[in-house]
């Protein structure tokens, strides 16, 4: 298809589905009734982002309880709260959660929440999942006694694989790895090293998927978005791009609607993206409270087509909007008229870069 057009997945959550979880939190509700509201606000959103054109949809993630982070975990006796600190650019923090035994065992797979989903929709539908290398930071810096680093890890990418495969049996069309940690990674050591073991860490996942499996993949970057704030914009991209197109997906949804000099992104995604890949590029500002109009994403789409071949090339959203269950900063009616600007906005530059005019 001549430049598709995928949200990454986030939608923010309604004030009732928020005052539920809160409510659940605090014991005042019981799982199955809070399960009915997860299944109430998926149907909601299915319903809602069908009506903005998109030709793909995803459930908006929002029977991920309090983030797209940590939704594989929460739950899991064997987790702390007090795990690494992710701080962002106006001061506040999110945390992980910390293991504190083996074995590792995920309590909820992104294929159970899409089961739900698929039943909703006649739509083709996405997923997106967290990281290995972003789960791999809830281990513990001392190793944990009779449960060491390296069987965890083989755990971990054990238990990813088999969230893969799950969400295409029940009938996924595309699977993505959520990487936000990716730019983290040289905030947090900027001699490079984490970044490239969580390189080597994600690859060891996707070489159990075939080529053609691969070519359904795909891997999300951005600096961060929660409270219309960043956590590694601060990085430059130029440090992390061309790592970033060593994984073996085939699929990369890149945040650049946000940056500062978007054409220098370009021009090393272009030439860093290898023949069988395809760059997603992000033309709306998920961080920004204005509404992009359809005309501005055309001329960022005409922009990125500068530099990537249009065979190569896809649009996206920088990020997902309001990825925490918590995050107010961004409404639901925004959401929605924004990905619409996308997507009519790609479809106009579609018209105007296959025209014979352009040819």
């Amino acid at each position: 298809m001549i430049l598709p057009t995928e949200s990454i997945g986030s939608i923010p959550r309604s004030e009732k589905l928020m005052e539920a979880q809160r409510r659940f939190d605090a014991g005042d509700i019981d799982k199955p009734t809070m399960e009915a509201f997860y299944y109430e606000a998926i149907q909601q959103t299915i319903r809602e982002l069908e009506a903005t054109g998109s030709p793909i949809i995803t459930d908006g993630e929002q029977r991920k309880s309090h983030s797209f982070a940590t939704y594989s975990v929460e739950g899991g006796k064997n987790f702390a709260p007090d795990g690494l600190e992710i701080p962002f650019s106006d001061g506040h923090v999110r945390r992980l959660p910390r293991l504190m035994a083996g074995p590792f065992r995920y309590a909820l797979s992104a294929a159970d929440t899409l089961s739900l989903s698929m039943p909703l929709t006649s739509l083709p539908m996405k997923q997106a999942i967290i990281s290995a290398s972003a789960l791999s930071l809830m281990y513990p810096v001392n190793e944990l006694e009779g449960y060491d680093r390296e069987t965890f890890l083989n755990d971990l990418i054990d238990e990813q694989e088999k969230e893969i495969r799950g969400c295409f049996d029940v009938g996924a069309q595309k699977v993505q790895i959520d990487f936000t940690e990716g730019r983290l990674a040289l905030k947090l050591d900027p001699s490079g090293s984490v970044l490239s073991s969580f390189i080597e860490l994600n690859n060891r996942v996707l070489e159990r998927f075939s080529k053609d499996e691969r070519q359904r993949i795909g891997v999300h970057t951005c600096p961060g978005a929660d409270q219309d704030c960043t956590h590694s914009a601060d990085v430059d991209y130029a440090e992390l791009l061309p790592s970033l197109f060593e994984l073996k997906a085939g699929n990369f949804y890149i945040a650049m609607a946000g940056e500062s000099n978007p054409e220098r992104a370009l021009k090393i995604v272009a030439r860093y993206l290898k023949p069988w890949q395809r760059a997603f590029i992000g033309v709306i500002d998920v961080n920004h409270p204005r509404i992009e109009t359809p005309e501005e994403v055309c001329e960022r789409v005409l922009q990125a087509a500068r530099f990537i071949p249009l065979e190569q090339l896809g649009t996206t959203d920088d990020c997902g909007f309001s990825p925490f269950c918590d995050d107010v900063s961004t409404s639901r009616e925004t959401a929605y008229a924004k990905i619409r600007a996308r997507v009519e906005g790609t479809a106009m530059a579609r018209e105007q870069l296959t025209s014979p005019r352009m040819a």
